[in-house]
């Protein structure tokens, strides 16, 4: 990567402003809760407050990871007599790592804490700021990992990265506002 620009251009200020409301957002549906509160799932969903700013800390450190390592950084390997259609099932016989992994992205695990989360959280927002500075443009793009969801052959930029870690934020921003205000009444946005 080259050395971080003297000045931002606008189009990133802008996608980096974006991202940063609607990380607020997610923030403050967590402020003030304990580890308990923050674990708890006040809703017929598997979701907790806690899980939800994990889940989007590992899915954005993961598309930044694409942004500078390309498809090698999303491996998305079965294990050997595994396929997708088994695991559409619900027949396979062993889960791939990755999908144990992202299933506990979504609860906080013993010895886990509140502040200890959105610590790893702003850790890997300044490294989305830093990375989205340096790269030395936008457009730069790199193809999609081999996975059922991606599309064969398709390739996502620098710019269209960004753009879903904005989205996929927002959503689980909308979502942890539901879980806050059933918990205690409080609204975060």
């Amino acid at each position: 990567m080259s050395a971080v620009p003297t000045s931002p251009d606008a189009e990133r200020t802008d996608l980096l402003a974006a991202l940063a409301t609607v990380r607020a957002a997610l923030i403050r549906s967590v402020e003030g809760l304990g580890d308990d509160q923050a674990g708890e799932r006040p809703t017929v969903s598997a979701l907790c407050l806690g899980g939800l700013v994990k889940h989007v800390t590992a899915m954005e450190e993961n598309w930044l990871r694409f942004v500078i390592e390309g498809p090698s950084a999303m491996s998305f390997a079965l294990p050997d007599g595994v396929t997708w259609d088994d695991l559409a099932a619900g027949t396979a016989r062993e889960l791939p790592a990755w999908m144990a992994d992202r299933d506990k992205e979504f609860r906080m695990l013993p010895g886990e804490t509140t502040s200890g989360v959105l610590h790893a959280y702003e850790q890997v927002a300044a490294r989305t700021e830093k990375i989205i500075l340096e790269v030395p443009d936008l457009a730069a793009a790199h193809p999609l990992p081999d996975a059922p969801w991606n599309e064969p052959g398709g390739e996502w930029s620098v710019r269209r990265v960004l753009t879903h870690v904005i989205a996929e934020t927002a959503q689980h921003a909308g979502h942890a506002d539901i879980l806050r205000e059933t918990l205690d009444g409080r609204q975060a946005t």
